[in-house]
């Protein structure tokens, strides 16, 4: 059943009592909010009536299987209707199922805990370097390294491995104990054109940071597998399988987050699985539902997992965490059903698919238009690097590509761009529509990119 409501009522009360995510609010003197009330398929339709086609899966990459998917919306209802909660030091259906059908997916790992975003999953995975730390090595190896231009969540201490300047201004002091290495940016590497072996190159840096910090006091490495958020940067060949060895030889754990990758998006379950590396722990959340309700995950090897276990009597040797929300049932309930709905409808075979396309499309307009230095991705995950001058690739301003997302927008396609990370670099814009996405959808959206380039000049 439609739902009824008066549109300026609703505007009205929204410019008064809500304080949204990511806004400068002084902008909503001149202008309204955009307010969503219905999603279907890849498309949603705003307060006015306006339609848009959603080529960022819910603004922050997580409605992967578009909206209104009657199989996930079914999944929640009954659960909840069933057992909608209890804490999750108790059993409950819904996580066994889950996590058991997760783990077949993840060969190597063997445990899954829940708790409810991205940020909280990775500040589990850094208690538990602490921990283990305490527990094995006197307290010494409780340093984390973290990769400049990789976002690991919103919390102070995610922030403190945070690699995008500006999302960390103002928050200090942060979490001691985290120290970044560079990027591994082959379209803004630091070595001469040409240069071979660029993957390991890239990951020898990791191992200089491990030296100087003191190999003693590093407990483990935090990596995307593909930079999000920093602007969609797939790491060259050679890049994992040197920072396996560099993990194994100083004895680090190597925690990958999956945020924004797992589930699918990239063509594989998960975006490591592109490369050769095995992970200690992996952390997701976004895709895992595909957005029908609040779910991450903390995955670790049984390695990890058994440092943990020790006599009952002892009062320090278990993983002392909870996550009041990780005992929703409606997440691992919706997770489940994601999984299945994936395998039933070979989702990632479509993602490898419609991923070439959307490639192939870019690049296209890559020839079309100098104001695109670089395109790359895998699978549906695409970022343009957008440049004022291709020989020097110095960047366009935030503006300007600010201005290519508004005229997309004008043409009811709704596209994403780096945002207010770094002091020079918010110059990519990034596409991650549904997995389950046509050609169809993908022409509209290459379409909408074409027109915004001929209008928007560097």
């Amino acid at each position: 059943m439609a739902q009824s409501f008066n549109a300026a009522e609703l505007i009205a009360d929204d410019k008064k009592y809500v304080w949204h995510h990511l806004t400068q609010h002084k902008v909503y003197e001149k202008s309204d909010p955009i307010i969503f009330v219905k999603g279907e398929g890849m498309r949603v339709t705003d307060i006015n009536g306006k339609q848009y086609l959603d080529a960022v899966s819910g603004g922050v990459w997580t409605v992967n299987l578009g909206y209104g998917n009657e199989t996930l919306c079914k999944a929640v209802s009954d659960q909840i209707k069933e057992l909608c909660y209890f804490a999750n030091g108790y059993g409950n259906i819904p996580t066994i199922r889950f996590s058991k059908k997760l783990i077949e997916k993840m060969p190597g790992l063997s445990r899954v805990y829940l708790s409810n975003s991205g940020s909280e999953a990775n500040e589990k995975a850094f208690k538990i370097v602490r921990q283990i730390s305490q527990l094995k090595h006197g307290g010494k190896k409780y340093k984390i390294i973290y990769r400049n231009r990789d976002y690991h969540g919103t919390t102070i201490t995610t922030l403190s491995a945070c690699g995008q300047e500006e999302r960390k201004m103002q928050y200090g002091p942060f979490t001691p104990g985290f120290v970044e290495f560079p990027a591994c940016s082959v379209y803004r590497s630091p070595y001469p054109a040409g240069t071979t072996n660029l993957g390991e190159k890239f990951a020898l840096e990791l191992e200089k940071v491990v030296q100087a910090e003191d190999p003693d006091t590093v407990g483990a490495v935090i990596l995307e597998p593909i930079t999000a958020g920093g602007g969609v940067i797939v790491p060259p060949d050679g890049y994992f399988e040197t920072i396996t060895e560099i993990c194994k030889k100083y004895g680090l754990l190597l925690i990958i987050d999956e945020v924004v990758c797992g589930l699918g998006r990239t063509g594989k379950w998960f975006g490591y699985q592109h490369f050769n590396v095995k992970p200690d722990i992996v952390t997701m959340a976004k895709g895992v539902a595909a957005g029908y309700a609040p779910i991450s995950c903390t995955v670790t090897t049984e390695e990890v997992f058994q440092d943990f276990i020790a006599d009952p009597s002892d009062r320090e040797g278990y993983f002392r965490d909870i996550s009041t929300f990780g005992g929703c049932t409606s997440g691992p309930a919706a997770g489940y059903a994601n999984l299945c709905y994936m395998e039933e409808h070979n989702v990632l075979d479509n993602v490898v698919k419609m991923g070439e396309y959307l490639l192939n499309g870019l690049k296209e307009l890559e020839k079309k238009y100098e104001i695109i230095g670089d395109v790359r991705g895998k699978g549906l995950f695409c970022g343009l690097e957008l440049v004022k001058d291709r020989a020097t690739r110095e960047p366009v301003s935030e503006a300007v590509a600010g201005a290519v997302v508004a005229e997309c927008m004008k043409q009811g396609v709704i596209i994403g761009k780096t945002s207010r990370s770094f002091r020079e670099f918010n110059n990519t814009i990034c596409l991650a529509p549904a997995l389950i996405t046509t050609t169809v959808e993908l022409d509209e959206i290459l379409k909408a990119l074409d027109n915004a380039f001929k209008v928007v000049k560097a």
